[in-house]
């Protein structure tokens, strides 16, 4: 069990064992930092989720060989910004692999325990030049102290983030120790340990695994095949209930480096406070990404409950995320229900008109057939807010799910129509 858990400042460089770095390689036009390293002081426990996208970039391809080959082990993950390095063909395999090697000889460790990840625009070569005269420039700029280089990696991997997405949660574990240079067992007890992240993500975004890229970090000790069940479990209900426009994009991935240098090991008994503090970490990056969505203004969550099973209340409450025309609505800040119903119905999911209901708010709009729209001049004022909640009852059984999005404005269209350009 946990105790003690709370949120604490950092990110990916809170836990113990970990380094990272974010400079500037020049393949940004504006020479903003666009190359991130992070580093495990000694080989850490990883594992990953990628896009389910069937039309998947260099370093996706790459970074999943390189965990099968290494039986879940990896030293570093090097990033980059401003190029995607995907659809790019055998020319972009061989680049990826080359980022992999040159960080492998720099760092003096197997290229199969380096992990690649890459964002930006599609169809684009990967200047790999600028990332080969890059490395041995974030090498040297491992951070150290306490933030050990962490914010600047959260800032070198955005591309049209307005702010970079960083979270860090202390726990305490009780259960075995381990000594984390060798291995071996020690007392039972309990013990401190840190989770951190980071994340990046604003448009194309909608995850069929999980959407944008992520890099999670801890300092317990932790199986592969455990830390890959704790991964998917908390992914499932954090970056994968987010959505801003819909997109799935090629690079998507989440990846996870245990580092063990707390001392404290993760183990079947304890593995529900770790889960729970994992998917602490995953939710707030993941929100993160719905309020900095493109043109965003509002961060919406959306409820359904009501319904036949958990399956069919997330692919409604996904239905509702997606629609348009509620995105746009709420943006005006239109108490309009009936887009809210309208798409409920279309969801392809068990629902009973005459039992359904409608909230903004806590302001009922619609309930069991009928409308309520005495109530709508409150429901406005409340969509004046940042934060709105709404909520839809099938009214077809008992599961519930939630989904987090953003609303539609002018602003995501100017991005998006002159992206290249």
């Amino acid at each position: 069990m946990a105790a003690g858990a709370s949120t604490v400042a950092g990110g990916v460089t809170t836990p113990l064992g970990f380094r990272a770095a974010g400079v500037s390689a020049g393949i940004k036009a504006n020479n903003a930092l666009d190359l991130a390293l992070l580093v495990a002081d000694q080989p850490a426990t990883a594992a990953a989720v990628f896009t389910t996208n069937r039309a998947q970039a260099a370093p996706v391809v790459l970074s999943r060989e390189h965990l099968r080959a290494s039986g879940g082990t990896a030293r570093a993950i090097i990033v980059n910004s401003g190029c995607a390095n995907a659809c790019t063909g055998s020319d972009g395999m061989r680049a990826a692999t080359e980022m992999a090697a040159e960080t492998a000889r720099l760092l003096g460790c197997p290229i199969e325990h380096v992990l690649v990840a890459s964002t930006g625009v599609i169809g684009v070569a990967l200047p790999i030049d600028k990332i080969r005269a890059g490395l041995p420039l974030a090498l040297g700029a491992l951070g150290s102290g306490e933030d050990r280089g962490g914010a600047n990696a959260a800032r070198a991997i955005m591309t049209t983030d307005p702010f970079p997405k960083e979270s860090a949660t202390r726990l305490s574990l009780r259960g075995p120790g381990i000594n984390a240079g060798t291995g071996a067992s020690g007392s039972f007890g309990i013990r401190d340990v840190a989770i951190g992240g980071m994340t990046k993500g604003s448009g194309m975004i909608e995850p069929m695994m999980a959407t944008m890229l992520g890099f999670v970090t801890t300092d317990a000790a932790i199986p592969p095949a455990l830390l890959d069940r704790a991964l998917r479990a908390a992914v499932d209900v954090t970056f994968n209930a987010i959505t801003v426009d819909g997109e799935c994009s090629t690079n998507d991935c989440v990846m996870a480096l245990a580092s063990g240098a707390s001392g404290a090991a993760v183990t079947d008994a304890n593995y529900d406070a770790f889960l729970a503090g994992l998917t602490t970490v995953c939710r707030d990056l993941a929100l993160g990404i719905v309020r900095g969505g493109e043109g965003a203004t509002k961060l919406i969550t959306v409820n359904v409950t009501g319904a036949a099973s958990s399956r069919e209340a997330k692919k409604c409450a996904k239905a509702i995320a997606n629609s348009l025309l509620v995105k746009t609505a709420i943006h005006g800040g239109d108490p309009n229900w009936g887009r809210l119903i309208a798409v409920a119905g279309r969801a392809d999911v068990a629902f009973e008109l005459e039992r359904a209901a409608v909230s903004i708010g806590t302001i009922t709009l619609f309930e069991n057939g009928q409308p309520h729209d005495e109530n709508a001049p409150r429901a406005a004022e409340y969509l004046r807010g940042k934060d709105i909640a709404v909520g839809v009852s099938l009214g077809a059984g008992e599961a519930s799910a939630t989904v987090w999005t953003c609303d539609l404005s002018a602003e995501y269209v100017r991005i998006n129509a002159d992206y290249r350009t």
